[in-house]
Order: C-alpha cells, then sequence, then structure tokens
C-alpha cells in the first residue's frame, strides 16, 4: 500500500472524528448542560440556589477525580468500557437531576452525572486520540476538540427548548438515551481499535518509520513523586488553572453583563459568537502551529488576546456596544487554547510514557480548581456592586485579566532554556 493510500484510510482519522461526537455528548450534557439543571431544578422544587449550585460544584469535583484517574481506568478496563460506562453515567445521573425529591437525591444524581462527565471530558478526548498522532496531534486534537464547542452552540438552546416542550423528565431521558447509544456503537466500532493492534505507528506510518523529533522524547521519565517536584509540570498545571479559572469565571457570568446592553436574545447570539471564535482560533492554531513551536509561548498569546478581550470589556462600562463585541470577538479567540494546548506542551516536554498521566493530572487539576471559580468572580461582582452601589462588572473584568497575566507569568517561568 502507497504512504497516500495509508495515510487517506489511515483509522486515526476516524478516531478523530468519534471523539468529536464524544467531545459534543460530553460538554453538552456534562460541562454546558449543568448550568441548564441549575435552573431547571431551582423552578421545580424551589430548592435554594445555594444547595443545588453546591451540587453543580460536586458534579464538576468528582469528574476531575475521574480525569485524574483516567490513565489507570483505561489501562485496567479499557477505553471502550471506561467511555460506555461513562455515557450511560452520565445519562442517569442527569435524569436523577430532573426527577430528584430531596436534596440527598440530588447529590446522588451529582455522583451520577460527574463521574460519568470525566470519563466524557476533554480529558478522555485527548487521552483516546493522543496515541494515533505525533506530528499531526496539535491538528487533530484541535479536530477532535471542537466537538465540545459545537456541543456548547448546540446543546444549551436544546435544553432550553426541550425541557418546557417535554418536560425535564422526558427531555433527559430521550437525550440521555441517544448519547448513551450513539456513544457506545463508536465505542465499540472505532475506540475498540489501537494503532499496534493494526500494525501502525502514530500518524498511519510503519513502525520502523523515524518518528518526529519533539523536545519531549529526550526527557528522562519522572515515576512517582517526581513529577511533583519537576518544575515544568507545576507551572504547567498552575498556568493551566488560572487561565481556566479566569475564563470560566468570566464566561458564566458574561450573558447576564451583556443583556442590559444587548437584550437577552442578541446576548445569547453573542455567547454562541464566544465559543465560534474558541473553534476558529483553535482550528487556526492547530493547523498552523509549527512542529517545534515554543508551545507555552503560543499559549500566553492566547492568554494576551483574552486580556485584550477582558480590558475592552471592562472600557465598555456595560453599555458600548462595539467594545462589548470587540470584547467578544478577543475573549472567544483565546478561549478555545485553554484546554487544548496544556496535553500539546506536555506531549513537548515530557517523556512519550509519561504523557497520558501528565494531560490526565493537569487537566484533573485544573478542571477541580475552576469549579469555585463562578462563586468567586460572583463574590468579586457582588463585592463590587456594594461597595459602587450599581454593577460591578468592570472589576470583574479586570480580576479576569488580572488571573490571567498570572497565567502567562506561570508558564513563561516554566520555560526550557534553548541552547544556542
Amino acid at each position: 500500500m502507497t504512504t497516500r493510500a495509508r495515510t487517506r484510510r489511515f483509522h486515526g482519522w476516524r478516531v478523530v472524528a468519534a471523539a468529536f461526537v464524544l467531545a459534543l455528548f460530553g460538554l453538552g450534557a456534562g460541562f454546558h448542560g449543568p448550568a441548564i439543571y441549575l435552573h431547571a431544578v431551582h423552578q421545580r422544587t424551589g430548592w435554594p440556589l445555594g444547595l443545588i449550585s453546591t451540587a453543580v460544584s460536586a458534579h464538576f469535583l468528582l469528574g476531575a477525580l475521574v480525569v485524574g484517574h483516567l490513565p489507570v481506568l483505561y489501562a485496567r478496563f479499557g477505553v471502550p468500557a471506561v467511555t460506555k460506562a461513562g455515557a450511560f453515567g452520565l445519562a442517569v445521573g442527569v435524569l436523577g437531576w430532573a426527577t430528584a425529591a430531596a436534596p440527598w437525591q440530588l447529590f446522588g444524581a451529582a455522583l451520577l452525572s460527574g463521574t460519568g462527565w470525566g470519563a466524557m471530558s476533554l480529558a478522555a478526548v485527548n487521552a483516546i486520540v493522543s496515541p494515533w498522532f505525533a506530528r499531526a496531534r496539535p491538528a487533530a486534537l484541535a479536530m477532535a476538540y471542537n466537538g465540545g464547542g459545537v456541543g456548547g452552540i448546540l446543546f444549551p438552546p436544546l435544553w432550553a427548548a426541550a425541557i418546557p416542550l417535554l418536560g425535564f423528565p422526558v427531555a433527559a431521558a430521550a437525550i440521555g438515551l441517544v448519547m448513551t447509544l450513539v456513544i457506545w456503537g463508536l465505542a465499540d466500532r472505532v475506540f475498540s481499535q489501537t494503532p499496534q493492534g493494526l500494525g501502525l505507528a502514530p500518524d498511519g506510518t510503519p513502525p520502523e518509520a523515524t518518528p518526529p523529533a519533539l523536545q519531549g522524547t529526550a526527557a528522562k521519565p519522572l515515576p512517582g513523586s517526581l513529577l511533583w517536584r519537576d518544575r515544568r509540570f507545576l507551572t504547567l498545571a498552575a498556568g493551566m488553572s488560572l487561565g481556566l479559572f479566569a475564563q470560566i469565571g468570566l464566561v458564566m457570568h458574561l450573558f447576564s453583563l451583556l443583556v442590559p446592553a444587548l437584550g437577552a436574545q442578541r446576548a445569547g447570539l453573542a455567547m454562541a459568537l464566544v465559543t465560534t471564535m474558541a473553534i476558529a482560533g483553535r482550528s487556526f492554531t492547530g493547523w498552523l502551529m509549527p512542529l517545534g513551536a515554543d508551545r507555552r509561548l503560543v499559549a500566553c498569546l492566547g492568554y494576551a488576546v483574552q486580556i485584550a478581550g477582558s480590558l475592552a470589556f471592562a472600557a465598555a462600562a456595560g453599555t458600548n456596544v462595539a467594545l462589548l463585541l470587540l470584547g467578544v470577538v478577543l475573549f472567544g479567540a483565546g478561549f478555545g487554547n485553554g484546554t487544548w494546548l496544556p496535553p500539546l506542551i506536555a506531549q513537548a516536554e515530557f517523556a512519550e510514557a509519561e504523557v497520558p498521566r501528565v494531560a490526565a493530572l493537569v487537566i484533573a487539576i485544573a478542571q477541580a480548581i475552576y469549579a469555585f471559580a463562578p462563586a468567586s468572580f460572583g463574590l468579586v461582582r457582588a463585592l463590587g456592586a456594594d461597595a459602587a452601589g450599581g454593577d460591578a462588572a468592570p472589576g470583574l473584568f479586570l480580576a479576569a485579566a488580572l488571573v490571567q497575566g498570572l497565567a502567562i507569568t506561570t508558564l513563561l517561568a516554566g520555560r526550557r532554556r534553548r541552547l544556542p
């Protein structure tokens, strides 16, 4: 078989397409869904928002716990079994959110939905796609991760339309059933294959082909606790955590801050534009980033663009529509790189055998920390409102810019000096 034919038929691209669908359902139901569930549960039960918000935080924290153990779970049970269990757990958990009759049942639902979300998160997408690619990994991950962006565009309006039309329990059962059937089919037909099983090396090349030269291929293994004392790992985990803390904290409040100037309908379109720009920014970077690029600098550039967007939001003072839209475009352009680039930095800086562990731990740490971002930014907003007698949007946006600046500083601190 010729190299061109092998590349065209390479199973890795089928894995990318299937991982795109996994991210679409995983983020649509597990990441973007909880904001909808919170509102629906509050309307149905009248329980305090603080109680329901705590269940949402539990959902994300449990997901982080699963993410941190994904390499062990995959090694013991296999990717197909873990993925199928995740889809079933997430579906049953969301149905539990829809039918909980007591607070303890709500937290039981969060246990199921959180663990299921962890097995269908972007960390799972990275773990599934990465073994198939080395040179083309940035482009492959960008394409697969964009499924989460599409899920962010499709699922919120889907949930918002289905719940009033069908009722929360029926909507949750219907969407959960479709998700489970689709993911189970992909797990059996696509995720069950491995490059070794097909006699291929990454990127579809023969096993005897020379792998691409990356800095990480010469790195020493860091078993056990050695990893937790490594400067590159610590700065990567801290940088990703800070960046996502700022992103999630800002975006969870952004809709309500845009409504006074844009109205609810246009504010919803602006939020869709954030996701669209995230997809565009990630795709553009993935296809054009050179193999030998300093990926920490690329990540810092993305955060710098977001700082510009945060400052545009602050300068708009809640009234200047042009500056608000500029902020949406700039903030969105860097949004997708916060989750996509850290695994690629790990690929370039750590021994290949360590990359799955490093990526899973970095994402788990970041997810556990950003679970508290909405409440923290809400406190900043509330304190500013009390002090100024009005909305504290400028203070919130400036806080986001500050945290993003700290993320840049942290990532730069972990750069390896290049020899002349």
